[in-house]
């Protein structure tokens, strides 16, 4: 996907804020935080939406929830508690079609969303 910003991230043409990175996932800073604390978690496979996963995507679905969670934990927000948040398609905010997961964190999270 050589057009995919996402991509661009985990090839390396493009260097983002990394918070965490591991074989699977890479997770950074969003360029345009909501919170206090907005991380953007990303499989470094490319996936479009969640539309588009296959059920053997589940344990790469998963490690990106387990990475929110060490991210929380890392910058001293898990007792305080975070959100994550995954738009799927243009009508939910999703602006970049490569699967995200949105860690925020650092302020009160007002229900409902949006």
């Amino acid at each position: 996907m050589s057009e995919c910003l996402f991509c661009k991230m985990v090839n390396g043409d493009i260097q983002p804020d990394v918070v965490y990175e591991d074989d699977d996932v890479l997770a950074f800073r969003d360029v345009n935080p909501q919170a206090p604390l907005h991380v953007l978690v990303i499989p470094k496979k490319h996936i479009a939406t969640i539309n588009d996963l296959e059920p053997g995507d589940a344990e790469l679905t998963g490690r990106l929830f387990l990475a929110a969670r060490r991210i929380a934990e890392q910058e001293g927000l898990d007792a305080r508690g975070y959100r994550t948040v995954m738009n799927c398609n243009a009508e939910a905010g999703q602006s970049v079609y490569h699967l995200h997961l949105h860690v925020l964190a650092g302020r009160p999270m007002n229900w409902p969303p949006g």
